[in-house]
């Protein structure tokens, strides 16, 4: 059926397109009379067929320089961006090469040796890429060329190299790569057979609620209060260097320890060489000694040993005979005000107990991507390493603070000795191989502090891994010929040194960094997935049960220990092999992040002590602003820099040149992993995590 039209529709229509051209029209003219001359168009009426031709000739040339001027201007705006562009690179560049050529942290021999070995290795890589791309797109990587086939000829002379290059890596190359891939998987294997054993250990000590338990505990009621008789003398000392974030806390935390005032003495073993720092350090002790703390200021005029050396010289004191115990705390350690009372009491009835070891607890923890990473790591070794061997064992690495030892002990084992960076395992060791006994609380918590940049946390992780390689080859022999049991020394051998110092950085580096990649260019030799993805991930899992709060990190916390392998294989050659930065002490920097808020605390606990006594506030302490501006006037004229780091950037270009290269091959899980652990490598060396500086 025909619809019939409507036509009062179409005459509204009409009428509304009439009234809106009427309204433009009046707009137009109105805003022609009042713009301004040189915007104004005269507008004549058309006359003669010549002047329609001069006003077309008119409109032409109007139109042609309109466009040359908007052509001139988009040429001038992109002349703009590429200098803008031009002027980031060079900028880029000139600041890469600052980084990488800054001084702030010198190159041994090994580092600079790893790094011509890891650039070496890119370039061959690339140049494998670029020779696998040219053979992928002849499609030779569906009918690869052989070698009886193959001439100069037939397929020329790429396709002839291409031929006995498939033959040399199958013949000469992969089968000694898979032999090394076959070592790694069983170091690999053994490993996480050890994380699992550590974990079933924790398992059963938190079934069976197993914990250590003293003798007696101190009562905080006056009408149980213990006798004089039952507080050892205890001697505290505070070894620091240029801590001027920290000192304040440290100090006032150990001077508020709920402990009789005649029984304890604290030593600030300041080795600072910053005059104000000393000026500083100096003030608060006398603020401390005029609130009746028995508390000293030491400072070596001749500062060998690092921390070792200035734990050594406090110790040959006098007056050390005096005391039965020795609790030592970093400058960046808070002990609450009952740790000695929590601590002291396992010695009594155990004389073959040497030391106690407590947790350390983060008050940055939260800061950043870098210290919920390092949570993890150190959560996992208090947790389960230190608490496992500890219970089972009675023994472990003394973790250099938040302990007390047994002054006997020290002095029986040869006290503090200057031969390594790492004094703590170094007494510990041959404080166990006299037969002493340890015990680690992992219910007293000590508050400390997380580095928060990656160069801090790099220059750290240095030290601890380059240290036990250089200890273990100090103290080989005098292992084989002590007179612990056999069961002992194979437990110090193969597990405290070979296995999780020594393996655990050269499989890991080896594995994920080297191996991998050359899978990729040599297929001839497999890397079985479960070694890539599977394995690695329940391990990680299992690192990550003791801080069950970091489970939505666990994928990048499993990338980023792949990351710090090759700071940790470095650091493990340096040590084994000798070399200058393995006997290099530096210290990690801190930041203070807790000092206000526990400072506020500290001063509550301390009204009662300053309104008991009539002692008078010293004369240091009314300078104690003028040092402060100093302070802040010091700190405002340091300038950090964020770096960039060469081994990891070169590794980050090898890992995604090796996925791009596992994507001609379409292999799924090791493209995924080269790609997100290149990334990470990348974001590594950029020095992208961890706090940042201008």
């Amino acid at each position: 059926m025909s619809r019939t039209p409507n036509y009062e529709f179409q005459e509204w229509w009409n009428k509304q397109r009439e009234r809106n051209h009427d309204e433009h029209l009046l707009e137009k003219s109105d805003y022609l009379s009042t713009s301004p001359a040189f915007l104004s168009v005269e507008i004549r009426s058309s006359g003669s067929p010549g002047d329609r031709m001069v006003d077309k000739d008119r409109a032409r040339t109007r139109s042609a320089r309109q466009i040359s001027w908007v052509w001139l201007l988009k040429f001038q705006q992109i002349a703009g961006s590429l200098a803008s562009i031009t002027n980031g690179v060079v900028y880029l560049i000139r600041t890469a090469n600052r980084r990488i050529s800054s001084p702030d942290s010198p190159a041994d021999s090994a580092s600079s040796r790893l790094y011509r070995i890891i650039k070496v290795f890119l370039i061959v890589v690339l140049l494998l890429l670029v020779f696998e791309l040219v053979a992928y797109f002849n499609g030779w990587h569906f009918s690869p060329p052989s070698v009886s086939s193959a001439s100069a000829e037939v397929l020329g002379m790429i396709g002839f190299l291409y031929a006995n290059w498939l033959q040399i890596r199958a013949n000469y190359l992969a089968p000694p790569l898979q032999y090394l891939t076959n070592l790694c998987i069983v170091l690999f294997l053994i490993q996480s057979v050890d994380r699992l054993l550590l974990m079933f250990g924790c398992f059963w000590i938190k079934f069976r609620r197993l914990k250590p338990v003293a003798a007696f505990e101190y009562s905080s009621s006056d009408e149980n209060a213990a006798s004089p008789e039952d507080y050892p003398m205890v001697l505290v000392q505070i070894p620091m260097c240029n801590e001027r974030e920290v000192y304040q806390q440290s100090i006032a935390a150990v001077c508020i320890q709920d402990w009789p005032k005649d029984k304890m003495l604290v030593q600030v073993l300041d080795d600072s060489d910053e005059l104000d720092v000393q000026q500083l350090i100096k003030a608060e002790v006398q603020k401390w000694q005029q609130r009746g703390v028995r508390i000293l200021y030491r400072h070596r005029l001749i500062r060998t040993g690092y921390k070792a050396g200035n734990l050594k010289s406090a110790m040959g004191c006098d007056y050390v005979k005096d005391y039965e115990f020795v609790a030592i705390f970093d400058a960046d350690f808070q002990p609450g005000p009952d740790f000695l009372k929590k601590t002291i009491p396992h010695f009594k009835g155990n004389d073959e107990l040497a030391l106690v070891q407590t947790r350390w607890s983060f008050v940055n923890k939260d800061e950043n991507l870098l210290t919920r990473l390092q949570n993890i790591n150190l959560s996992f070794h208090f947790e389960v390493e230190q608490q496992v061997n500890g219970m089972f064992i009675n023994f472990f690495g003394f973790n250099g603070t938040a302990g007390v030892w047994r002054i006997k002990a020290l002095e029986e084992c040869g006290g503090w000795l200057e031969r390594t960076t790492v004094e703590d395992m170094d007494v510990a060791v041959r404080a166990h191989l006299c037969g002493w006994k340890f015990i680690y609380l992992n219910d007293v918590k000590c508050l400390c502090e997380l580095p928060e940049s990656y160069e801090a946390y790099k220059k750290q992780q240095h030290r601890w891994h380059s240290g036990p390689m250089q200890l273990f080859r100090l103290c080989f022999s005098d292992i084989l010929k002590s007179k612990v049991s056999w069961k002992k020394k194979a437990n110090l051998i193969f597990l405290f040194f070979l296995l999780r110092k020594l393996v655990l950085p050269f499989y890991s580096f080896t594995l994920f960094c080297i191996i991998l990649p050359l899978t990729m260019f040599l297929p001839e030799a497999h890397l079985p997935a479960w070694v890539v993805c599977y394995v690695p991930g329940i391990m990680s899992i299992l690192n990550i049960l003791p801080a069950p709060r970091s489970f939505p990190f666990l994928v990048p916390y499993l990338l980023f220990e792949n990351t710090m392998s090759v700071t940790k294989f470095n650091a493990m050659i340096s040590g084994l092999f000798r070399f200058g930065s393995s006997y290099e002490w530096i210290v990690t920097k801190k930041l203070g992040r807790s000092s206000e808020n526990n400072l506020v605390a500290f001063e509550k606990e301390l009204e009662p002590l300053v309104e008991g006594t009539s002692l008078h506030r010293s004369s240091s302490e009314s300078g104690l602003q003028e040092l402060t501006k100093l302070e802040i006037s010091k700190k405002a004229g340091k300038h950090k820099r964020n770096r960039l780091y060469r081994k990891e950037l070169a590794l980050a270009l090898i890992l995604l040149t090796a996925s791009a290269r596992s994507l001609l091959s379409a292999q799924g899980i090791h493209f995924y992993f080269l790609l997100f652990q290149g990334i990470t490598f990348l974001v590594v060396g950029l020095d992208l995590i961890g706090e940042q500086v201008s």
